[in-house]
């Protein structure tokens, strides 16, 4: 890890040019430089630099504080829907810049006498160069698809951007010869640890093909009933070749038991958690963005930040965690006075992720001592007798380090980009999505193994189970996505995607059940807000949702450069 990230440290030195304002030349990209495979290496390192990190939780396309999941101090504009056109957008241009590097690597390649040897190199390039159009396809649609470094007289930065269709195969094509060339994760030695697997590549490809085969499916009507298929077979296949591999497996530890959730995202090196689990114990993660105590932390206020501060969670949020017999709770019929009796007798993870009023947590500023939970530790808390009295009520606790003494921003964990878990429920959505339906075999090695991970009491979903509590199965699939990858940048993109968000995001953000309640007397303050009709704060209304949303606008400055980008529906009105 730290070898990879101190390449890391030499290359974010060199200077790269924005996109589509570029300089004739970049600066390694003279032939005298391609002259060995450690020079393909060394170049496709400063790739692992572009990839998904800490930051992207609060400041992102796809942060869940822009969902309807999370709500801050002020209003989030692309969350409330009062976003405009930029006049300049860094994600645009700085993908396309890093899109030029990549073809920058596969150009001096085509050229490499033997090509065996720089191979993984070549997928390391491919893997990102799929990495960075998904980011802009995800974003804005149709887009120029590039295959060379092109300079700022290039033509094809004159012309008109390719369909998304066109984009998407190009992105699964990339994709697909990158398993072909990447190393098995086992085959990695210990010296690249940190470097992409063949297994990334898939899992990757997975989650690409299951956006653009629910996109087609949801937003075009399901018309091109062929493509859709074509597209979700991709994303079950390359998910189920991952889960066959055996090379990853689900974090659950019995020495954690039903908080090896919680740990799995805060495991350090250092003793992190009350087994001494560190990350070698954890096999979930395929690829990751490394983090180092000495050389490379976290370096954003990621513990502080979230444990007790102004980043709240909805009560849409809280009402989908599922009771402990696998059973929707009924917010109208839900019935409760305690300010904790919400948390009780409900899926683990709710209690994993979210600050529940009387408990006590642990920060960098006020953390374990011997991981025992005696007076003595309790003493040092950053929180005792945790009790909410801002915002909506909910606060998250899910990235949260309870190390003491650890300077802000100095966290060691690492960032997972892709984890096992996302590649199961990959699984289970694409299979139901292509099929219309899913058997309990399907269920049983996918979904079930991540509902039961901390609740092994907990009843499977089975189609019997549907069938008998009046449930949906993909109202059930879709919600165990949602719990299970809280925070963790999926949220908006999926109601995008489902083309739900027109419907889930101009809902008011609300918050606890004040009215009624224990909070009456625990957060009086809270008697001037404004509350819904089950008595519930309501913490931000008036939203916005319009078909223009689910895409981003072009920023001007670029349809400036090249009149025949065009704009996105429905943003120039």
């Amino acid at each position: 890890m730290k070898k990879i990230a101190y390449i890391l440290g030499i290359i974010c030195a060199m200077t790269m040019q924005s996109c589509l304002d570029l300089e004739p030349k970049t600066q390694l990209a003279d032939t005298n430089y391609w002259k060995s495979p450690e020079h393909f290496k060394l170049f496709a390192t400063q790739f692992y630099g572009w990839s998904a990190d800490f930051r992207w939780l609060d400041d992102s396309q796809h942060a869940d504080i822009r969902s309807d999941l999370f709500a801050g101090s002020t209003v989030n504009i692309y969350s409330n829907g009062t976003n405009s056109i930029p006049s300049s957008d860094k994600h645009y241009t700085d993908n396309y810049n890093r899109i030029r590097q990549t073809n920058t690597l596969l150009q001096q390649a085509d050229a490499y006498e033997q090509q065996a040897d720089i191979a993984i190199s070549v997928g390391e390039a491919r893997f990102f160069r799929a990495y960075c159009y998904f980011e802009l396809l995800q974003a804005y649609g149709d887009l120029i698809i590039t295959r060379t470094p092109l300079d700022i007289d290039s033509p094809e930065m004159q012309k008109a951007r390719n369909p998304r269709t066109e984009v998407a195969d190009f992105i699964i094509d990339d994709l697909k010869e990158a398993a072909k060339l990447l190393p098995v994760d086992k085959a990695i030695s210990s010296s690249d640890e940190g470097r992409l697997s063949s297994e990334a590549a898939l899992a990757f490809l997975s989650r690409v093909a299951l956006y653009e085969g629910t996109w087609e499916k949801f937003h075009n009507g399901g018309q091109n009933t062929e493509r859709i298929k074509d597209l979700l077979n991709t994303a079950a296949q390359a998910a189920h070749d991952v889960m066959v591999g055996g090379a990853f497996e689900l974090f659950a530890p019995q020495e954690l038991g039903t908080e090896a959730y919680k740990y799995l995202f805060i495991l350090e090196n250092e003793k992190s958690n009350p087994a001494s689990i560190n990350k070698t114990g954890n096999k979930e993660y395929i690829f990751t963005r490394r983090h180092d105590p000495v050389i490379n932390s976290i370096g954003f206020n990621i513990t502080q930040g979230r444990l007790g501060n102004a980043l709240y969670v909805t009560r849409k949020m809280a009402n989908m965690y599922l009771q402990s017999n696998g059973l929707p709770i009924n917010p109208q019929t839900w019935n409760y006075t305690k300010v904790d009796d919400e948390y009780k007798n409900r899926d683990n993870r709710m209690n994993n992720q979210l600050m529940v009023p009387g408990q006590t947590y642990w920060g960098t500023n006020g953390g374990r001592i011997d991981w025992s939970g005696n007076a003595a530790e309790i003493a040092n808390a950053s929180h005792r007798n945790f009790m909410p009295q801002t915002g909506t009520g909910y606060f998250p606790h899910k990235w949260c380090s309870e190390r003491d003494g650890v300077p802000t921003g100095m966290e060691a964990y690492d960032f997972p980009v892709i984890r096992y878990a996302e590649v199961l429920l990959n699984y289970a959505e694409a299979v139901f999505e292509r099929d219309g339906q899913i058997s309990d075999e399907d269920l049983a090695i996918s979904l079930n193994l991540t509902r039961k991970r901390i609740n092994p009491e907990m009843p499977d979903l089975t189609n019997d189970f549907v069938t008998a509590n009046n449930l949906d199965m993909r109202t059930e699939i879709r919600r165990e996505r949602t719990i299970e990858f809280f925070d963790e940048n999926f949220r908006i993109d999926d109601l995008k995607r489902w083309k739900t968000a027109e419907d889930e995001m101009p809902m008011n953000l609300t918050g606890v059940k004040w009215k009624g309640t224990d909070f009456e007397n625990r957060w009086p303050d809270a008697s001037f807000k404004d509350k819904d009709g089950e008595g519930c704060i309501i913490h931000e209304k008036g939203r916005n949702w319009h078909e223009k949303h689910y895409l981003l606008p072009l920023p001007t400055d670029q349809l400036k450069l090249n009149s025949n980008l065009k704009q996105n529906p429905g943003w120039n009105q």
